[in-house]
Parts: structure tokens; C-alpha cells; sequence
């Protein structure tokens, strides 16, 4: 790819940002649009005060959301989006600072050794092929390649130096945060599975037996997990009637049925007499304490948080499977329908779902190599003799190797985070969050493999062949191919990086699924149940490829630090605006993966 290929790229792209971003500026300011992007409590406000009032300022692009994110405290993001808001922004800082020691560094000391390592007659530099500003073009043996061993010294110093203050800083803030967090009862409860069966004996009894026995100075309480499907149904029901009432004008009924979207709950409008209610209402189906609904789980109650903490770190039996504790989750982050799992089960899951996700990656090899062989037209137009003439074409060349490759393969991975969100939920954890951070490792592990390390392997249709037939040439044909990869990487990095961040910036699925409820179902509620959380599965490795790539390309190809800069900065701006502004912004409550968050 040439330089011309990489600025169509780039101009598409950032005309594709500018308008997105632009777009959100005037719908942000839209009364029909506050919910989905400032939440519940100011949309009731916009509708009051602003449901009639026309502005022309409401139609016109402005910064002003940029200015707001950019002055935006830490405190402030401690305060509303919580302290995995503030480490994940700790991770963009620290990306940003990083990045920026390298491409100075890179750009004024490598790059041109890169591009005057071979003596050649260089053309214009919009004519100049990429691979002329990569490690590739320096001469084997050249003594010029003490350039590039020292501008990797200087940035793998300064990033073990700037980790180092990250993780201090991070440890003291997580360390204050639990320590004038208020009390909560979910920091003195433990979850209790893998409860021994006993002959004439109910679990509620064994579990009151076994604490009382062992921890008698601080057990508290106790409360076994039945199967409660029935009254958690119920229980959703009626917090959707509440918000549908609360948000009702007065004298209208807002439980009216949609005929359209079909919604239903558990409840029915009944009529004036006292009859209809004790004919439609039986509390004999509701009995639910006894021991055949009783679950091998329950959450204990301590007295005190340290006596929790020590509970969950000790081997309560000699049987590893049974008397399991660990900490247990705040009430609405836990994932009820699996503390119903024999514990027994749960190894079997987790085979299974890595076995499913191995063979998932494998699968995905195809698509991956196909858009490698976008990348090479050489090889492609002998692959395909009859396409020569379609890509000799300077505008087909162009956005077929500078734009297209990184499209399929970015629509390709559409599938994959409701794919390992899937996996995730068979293994049987018992909280949202532990659900999410397991689908975050997966998508992790999934694009290192199949979009960094294979993209490499691959090369094109041909390239694999190659390897298989001479294993011995692979470190030489690695060399030769990681740095031709650049192009590539660089596409991606404009592609999925700037691309996504305007697309997560607009909430295209919120503001669509607003749009038809009220303008085709005419639905003018507001209402927050169709709202998503922030996709943290998603975002978080993400980021963390992008700073392999940077890493990875930093020396061999200084060319791609500018972009990926851009792209830490927009993200930086993003991302606090999403704190601020959106309700959807939310993290796991837990207060450990803050730490784990960390440890990526």
C-alpha cells in the first residue's frame, strides 16, 4: 500500500468522525433524545420545561460537549462513574503519555533512518510505498540498526517507569476507596455453594450448624437461595408497573397493552370488586420455604467485614468441592439463575466453553485471511487473472487496500462479543460482572490471535502454504512479513479505532430503538429499560490491542504512532463524556476489579 492508499484512508475516516461526532452534538441537544443520552431524571426535566420550545442553537454543531469532557475532574469521575471509570481512564492516560514519549522519539530518530536505509531513487511521497518508512526497507547488517535498539530501550524504560506510578497511584486510590466506601450490607455477606446434602436435614440447618460452630463470635445471619422464579418475576413486574405510574399524567392509565411490541407482565387491570381479587390471587402456589425448594447455596452474614474476608480466603472443608465461599456480589449485580448450578458442574462448563471458543477462533480463520488477501493485489491479480484490470485503477487500488480490508474484517467481529457473552453465561458465574469480565478475557485472547497474531501468519491466500511447506524459514519469513503488515494495522487503527469511538460516542442502538418506539409506536414515555450498559467487554480490549499494536509498530513502523495518539486522545474525550453525560456508562459495582481492571 502507498501513502496516497493510507490518506484516502485516513480522510475517509476522519470525515466519518467529524460528521458522527457533529450529528451527536445536534442530537444531544434534541428533548426526544435526553434520555439516551443524559438518562431518566433529565429527560422528565427536558419534557416539562422543553417539550414546546423551539431553538435554532439546538440545530447547529458545537464543541461544547469536548470542552465539558476535557474539564471534567477525577474526583468528578470517582464520584459518578465510580473507580473502574477512573482506572479505565488511568489506562488512556497512560496509554497517551506512552505513546507520545515514543513518537517523538520514533519520528525524528528512526523514521528516517527507516527511509534512507537502502540506496534507491525515492518517488514522490504520495507515490512512496509504506514498506519505504519500515524496518524493511534498512539493509541486513546495517550499523544504522543501533537506532532502532535504542529507541526501543528508551520507550520500554519509560513505560516500566510510568506502570510503576500507575499502579501506586491506582493502589492508594482503591486502598482510600474501600476504606471511606460506606458500609454496605454486601461488604459483610459471603456466598456459600457446594453445601453438603444431609439425610433429615435442611440446608437452612446446616449452614446455621456449620457457622455457628465455626465462627460463632461473628456470624450473624443467614439466608438460603430457593428457587424462586415465580417471585422474581413478580418482583420485576412490579418495579415496571411503579415507573410506569410514577411517569403516567395524571387521570391517564399507563397500562395500556402495545399491540404491536407485545409486551406483557405478570399482572392484570382487575375490576372494582372485592371478589375478582381473591379469585385471581392464590398464596398457596407462593410457598416457596421449604426444603424441595431449597438450593445448595445460601449468603452468610457477618458481623464485621474482616470476619467476611477471613471466611472467604479459608478452606472450610477438607473437601475442596464443598462449603465453596467467596464474596458475595451487591444484590443487583447478582446473576440469580446460576447460583442454581450444581457447583460440580461448573469444571465441565468451563472445558466445555473453551473448547467452544477454541474452535470459534478456528473458524474465524477464513474471514481473516481473506482480508489479508485485500491487502496484497499482487497476489490476488494472480490468483484471479480476471480482476487485473479492475485493480490497476488508482481510486479501486486505493480503497481496496487502504479502507476495505479493515472494514470486513471489523463487521466480522461484530459477532464475536455476543458470541463470548454466550460462552460466558454457560460457565456459571453468579454475578453480571463476573459474567462480563470472564467475556472480556475471551474477546481479549480473541483478538490478539486472530487479528494481530493472525494477520501476521496469514499474509494472504498463499503465505500459510508457504510456512507449512518449509518449516524450517519461518523465523525469516516472520521478519519479512510483520513489518509488510504495517499498512494494514495502521487502516485498522483509523478504521476501528476512530470509527468505533464515534459510533460508541452516538449510541446508534439506544437512539434507534428511541426513535421507533416513539415515533412508530407512539410511546412518548421515557424509559430506560431498553438502555445497555457500557459494553466493557468490548472496549477494554480494545483499547489494550491497539496498545500491542502500538508497541509492537512502534519502532518497525513509526509511521502508525500519530494515528494511534489520535485515537487515545478522541478516546480520552469519549469516554469522559460518557462518564458525565450517559446513563449508560456503568461498570462492574464490584470493588476487586478495580484491581483486576488494573492488572491488564
Amino acid at each position: 500500500m502507498d501513502i496516497g492508499a493510507l490518506l484516502t484512508s485516513a480522510a475517509i475516516n476522519t470525515g466519518l468522525s467529524v460528521l458522527l461526532f457533529s450529528l451527536y452534538s445536534i442530537l444531544r441537544k434534541q428533548p426526544s433524545n435526553t434520555i439516551v443520552y443524559f438518562g431518566r431524571r433529565l429527560a422528565s426535566l427536558n419534557n416539562r420545561n422543553s417539550r414546546n420550545h423551539f431553538s435554532f442553537e439546538r440545530f447547529v454543531p458545537s464543541p461544547s460537549w469536548i470542552v465539558k469532557a476535557w474539564e471534567t475532574t477525577e474526583n468528578e469521575i470517582l464520584a459518578i462513574g465510580g473507580l473502574d471509570a477512573v482506572v479505565f481512564q488511568r489506562i488512556l492516560v497512560f496509554s497517551i503519555r506512552v505513546f507520545s514519549i515514543a513518537a517523538v522519539t520514533c519520528l525524528f530518530l528512526v523514521l528516517p533512518v527507516n527511509y534512507y536505509g537502502q540506496e534507491m531513487k525515492h518517488k514522490h511521497i504520495h507515490a512512496e510505498s509504506l514498506n519505504v518508512f519500515t524496518i524493511a526497507n534498512v539493509k541486513e547488517g546495517s550499523r544504522w540498526l543501533w537506532a532502532h535498539c535504542l529507541a526501543l530501550y528508551i520507550i520500554s524504560c519509560s513505560a516500566c517507569v510510568l506502570l510503576y506510578f500507575e499502579y501506586k497511584s491506582i493502589t492508594k486510590m482503591r486502598l482510600a476507596h474501600i476504606t471511606t466506601s460506606p458500609p454496605n450490607p454486601s461488604h459483610f455477606t459471603i456466598l456459600v455453594r457446594s453445601i453438603p446434602y444431609s439425610v433429615g436435614e435442611s440446608y437452612s440447618n446446616s449452614v446455621k450448624k456449620f457457622f455457628t460452630n465455626y465462627y460463632a463470635s461473628s456470624y450473624l445471619s443467614h439466608q438460603i437461595v430457593y428457587r424462586c422464579g415465580l417471585v422474581q418475576k413478580l418482583m420485576v413486574d412490579a418495579e415496571k408497573i411503579c415507573m410506569r405510574i410514577k411517569a403516567a399524567p395524571k387521570g391517564q392509565s399507563s397500562l395500556k397493552p402495545c399491540c404491536l411490541c407485545g409486551g406483557s407482565t405478570s399482572f392484570k387491570v382487575l375490576t372494582d370488586e372485592p371478589e375478582s381479587v381473591k379469585d385471581s390471587f392464590s398464596y398457596s402456589n407462593l410457598n416457596l420455604a421449604t426444603r424441595d425448594n431449597e438450593r445448595s447455596a445460601a449468603f452468610v452474614i457477618f458481623k464485621t467485614r474482616y470476619a467476611a474476608v477471613v471466611a472467604t480466603q479459608m478452606l472450610q472443608s477438607p473437601n475442596p468441592m464443598s462449603w465453596v465461599t467467596e464474596l458475595a456480589p451487591e444484590p443487583h449485580d447478582v446473576l440469580w439463575s446460576n447460583l442454581c448450578i450444581p457447583f460440580r458442574q461448573l469444571w465441565l462448563r468451563k472445558i466445555a466453553t473453551l473448547l467452544a471458543s477454541i474452535v470459534f477462533m478456528v473458524l474465524f480463520l477464513a474471514p481473516v485471511t481473506f482480508v489479508q488477501g485485500l491487502t496484497q493485489l499482487e497476489k490476488l491479480s494472480q490468483t484471479f487473472p480476471f480482476l487485473r484490470g479492475f485493480l490497476k485503477q488508482d481510486l479501486i487500488n486505493h480503497v481496496l487496500t487502504g479502507y476495505l480490508p479493515s472494514v470486513i474484517l471489523i463487521l466480522f467481529l461484530y459477532t464475536v462479543p455476543p458470541t463470548m457473552m454466550l460462552f460466558s453465561s454457560v460457565e456459571g458465574p453468579v454475578s453480571h460482572s463476573g459474567r462480563k469480565r470472564s467475556a472480556c478475557l475471551k474477546i481479549l485472547y480473541f483478538t490478539i490471535w486472530n487479528v494481530f497474531f493472525v494477520n501476521h501468519v496469514s499474509g494472504g491466500f498463499l503465505f500459510a502454504f508457504n510456512m507449512l511447506s518449509s518449516v524450517g524459514d519461518i523465523p525469516v519469513e516472520l521478519a519479512k512479513a510483520i513489518p509488510n503488515q504495517a499498512s494494514f494495522f495502521v487502516t485498522y487503527v483509523l478504521t476501528s479505532g476512530w470509527a468505533s469511538l464515534s459510533c460508541e460516542v452516538m449510541q446508534p442502538f439506544s437512539l434507534l430503538c428511541n426513535f421507533l418506539k416513539k415515533h412508530l409506536l407512539r410511546n412518548h414515555e421515557d424509559s430506560s429499560d431498553g438502555l445497555v450498559s457500557f459494553p466493557y467487554h468490548t472496549e477494554v480490549p480494545r483499547v489494550l490491542l491497539f496498545g500491542l499494536i502500538g508497541f509492537t509498530y512502534s519502532v518497525m513502523a513509526p509511521l502508525i504512532l500519530p494515528f494511534l495518539l489520535i485515537y487515545f486522545l478522541l478516546a480520552y474525550l469519549v469516554y469522559r463524556n460518557q462518564v458525565t453525560t450517559s446513563p449508560i456508562f456503568v461498570f462492574c459495582p464490584c470493588l476487586h476489579c478495580s484491581y483486576k481492571l488494573a492488572r491488564f
